[in-house]
């Protein structure tokens, strides 16, 4: 970078606050505008399990995997980052399935293994019904969503980043180039202007003629009253995935996604938190809190895109679901290309481009 660049961020959510935060360290001046608290919107709903999970193609694998490796840089930078590498317990698939699963990421060097029952017990001692075997990957994790975006946004914030809370109205566009955001604050010019507004993304990058084709997927998860320890790390069973946060909620969706919410959320809510109580051994005076409804930025395809709008300079966008696994790696290979042009080749499938073959 042979001069400062400035580069404004629209979004608040962990992918903004992660591209913030490394364009700052990098040099940058930054300005994240967003319309939302530190966090955004899908972020708080969000299971934030970190993980290379099944189900992708080795490209994506691949990613995931460094993605992975970059949580435990962003914690060694940024110490007290809430971020656990508790392990996850898997059955939620046939036989055949997982495995298929347990082959194909072993010979992809992930860290999984096929356990019995009796280790499942082990690993997992509070659990009402426990299977044959499980995959167990000691290597999985998570993060405190919410948390982890306060500590990206204001650790940039305290090394010269702007937050700024208000709407974008429009990207202003100067030839063949966005120069710059209009807001409910007024307009603010920039070099380079990131779109990393989750869900509000495509009707932001609609303003300069770029379609986003991104499906908003609902998802429920239950959160409880905070509990005493009952679960160690993540559990991915049949008709559960749940888990317990840092303060003792224990948190749980019929997948890592969310419930279907269906056409009563309540009611879905309190039936999912039952299926929950009944899940746990000692879980009999566990008290439903609250429940989220979260969108999820999914792109039609499954992956993320990621990378400059193609035929229009100074627009970078970056949105996606598995953001939580995601963000430290999208962070760091945004801000280089951001920065110096230089593109990653673990992007290199997950350019807006594609979409127009």
């Amino acid at each position: 970078m042979t001069a400062t660049k400035q580069v404004i961020v629209i979004g608040a959510g962990i992918i903004g606050a992660s591209i913030a935060w490394h364009l700052t360290k990098a040099g940058a001046r930054v300005t994240v505008v967003a319309d939302s608290a530190p966090g955004g919107i899908a972020t708080p709903a969000s299971f934030a399990w970190i993980n290379a999970s099944r189900g992708n193609p080795e490209p994506y694998f691949r990613l995931r995997s460094r993605a992975m490796a970059e949580w435990t840089r962003l914690a060694q930078d940024l110490p007290g980052l809430p971020l656990a590498w508790c392990g996850g317990l898997c059955w939620d698939m046939s036989a055949s399935d997982m495995d298929a699963y347990i082959a194909e990421h072993s010979s992809w060097g992930y860290g999984i293994e096929r356990v019995d029952r009796a280790r499942v017990a082990r690993i997992e001692p509070n659990l009402t019904e426990l299977p044959d075997f499980a995959l167990y990957v000691a290597e999985e994790g998570v993060a405190e969503p919410v948390a982890a975006t306060r500590a990206l946004l204001a650790d940039a914030e305290g090394h010269g980043a702007r937050l700024i809370a208000s709407t974008v109205t429009a990207l202003v566009k100067t030839g063949d180039r966005i120069t710059g955001v209009d807001t409910s604050h007024g307009l603010m010019s920039a070099d380079e202007v990131v779109i990393a507004a989750g869900v509000g993304s495509p009707d932001i990058a609609a303003n300069a003629g770029v379609t986003l084709p991104i499906e908003t997927p609902p998802g429920l998860i239950v959160h409880s009253r905070p509990y005493r320890k009952l679960l160690n790390g993540l559990v991915l069973a049949e008709r559960l995935h749940m888990r317990q946060t840092a303060e003792g909620r224990i948190i749980a969706g019929s997948d890592f996604g969310g419930a279907d919410p269906g056409m009563d959320a309540d009611a879905t809510a309190r039936d999912l938190f039952a299926v929950l109580k009944a899940s746990l051994r000692g879980g009999e005076e566990l008290e439903l809190d609250f429940h989220t409804l979260g969108y999820r930025p999914t792109p039609i395809d499954g992956f993320p895109i990621v990378g400059r709008a193609e035929g229009l300079g100074g627009l970078y966008i970056a949105v996606m679901h598995s953001g939580i696994t995601l963000a430290p790696a999208v962070g760091l290979f945004s801000s280089r290309e951001i920065l110096d042009g230089d593109r990653d080749p673990l992007l290199a499938p997950y350019g807006l481009g594609r979409f127009a073959q």
